[in-house]
């Protein structure tokens, strides 16, 4: 079946003032596999009795199944490409891999929608699930991150949107499904603010007011905005779409950016993480990570929607 003739998921959502990310770990309690499967099955409907109440509030819900669970959860065969997060070590940083079967990224302009969302779906799920992480994002000014950086500028527009996040015919049993990774980064702000704005400009590849995209080094370190860039060996291009959210607690001292990558491939992502950590050439690593640490790393599958309803057919 072609890609235009599968519902899919709502990847493309647009960026909203809040956001929620729910990373969820499927337990051992009778019938957990049963509730999950008819929660993930009634999803829709859950959506559309929260987003009723605000037609305007751009409500979303992006569900993601994690490797381990993917066979018991959907009975189906699986995606060519998924596997647990892998580990990336490099000289200095690690991408650290962290567990998680469920993902939610839940969507709204208004916080209350996701919070009402959530409290609906946690009931549904009762103790099917056990919490892993959950981060409340929010959009910061003109969508920047908390380094002061515009986030997000690469990312596919028009049509070039599902020919880089959505599944075609390369693997007919999931077409319409995206790939996700998830990192939940924190930030060394205090060591960061030690920089001037030329040394942080080096360091993204972009200046910090305009974002007006700087040239790649011929040679030597590169910038996050170069390590990000993903190429063949034919020299095409690859985007992902990046819904990245920053959180925190000034009051706690946490600072941080919530790190979601959906891909119609993989290996764009991992290669990308390759060569922030371990530098390329090796041995530079991407200077960001000397003020941004990961704590989590996990991969997760968004199937279609239409996949989805299916599971509680039976």
């Amino acid at each position: 079946m072609s890609r235009a003739a599968i519902q899919s998921q709502r990847v493309d959502a647009p960026l909203t003032q809040a956001a929620t990310f729910l990373v969820l770990s499927v337990t051992d309690a009778p019938e957990a596999i049963q509730k999950v499967r008819s929660t993930l099955a009634s999803i829709s409907d859950l959506s559309k009795n929260v987003s009723i109440r605000d037609l305007n509030a751009s409500f979303a819900c992006t569900v993601g199944i994690g490797s381990d669970v993917w066979d018991r959860v959907t009975r189906l065969p699986r995606p060519a490409e998924l596997h647990p997060f892998p580990a990336v070590k490099g000289a200095v940083h690690t991408a650290v891999s962290t567990p998680g079967d469920l993902l939610f990224h839940i969507r709204s302009e208004r916080r209350d929608l996701c919070f009402e969302f959530e409290r609906q779906l946690m009931d549904s799920l009762g103790d099917a699930v056990a919490l892993i992480d959950e981060t409340v994002g929010f959009r910061y000014f003109d969508v920047r991150d908390l380094l002061g950086f515009v986030d997000g500028t690469a990312n596919p527009v028009g049509p070039a949107v599902p020919d880089s996040i959505l599944v075609a015919e390369e693997d007919a049993h999931v077409v319409g499904g995206s790939y996700i990774v998830v990192q939940k980064y924190v930030h060394n702000l205090k060591g960061w603010s030690t920089l001037k704005a030329e040394q942080q400009e080096a360091i993204i590849g972009r200046t910090k007011l305009d974002n007006v995209e700087l040239d790649d080094a011929e040679s030597g370190q590169q910038s996050h905005k170069t390590l990000a860039t993903i190429e063949d060996d034919d020299g095409n291009e690859y985007s992902i779409l990046r819904d990245n959210m920053p959180f925190g607690s000034p009051g706690s001292g946490e600072f941080g950016t919530y790190f979601i990558g959906y891909s119609r491939r993989l290996w764009v992502i991992e290669r990308m993480l390759e060569r922030m950590f371990k530098g390329d050439p090796p041995g530079l690593h991407d200077r960001l990570l000397d003020f941004s640490k990961p704590l989590t790393g996990t991969t997760f599958f968004a199937p279609s929607a239409s996949l989805l309803d299916g599971l509680g057919n039976d």
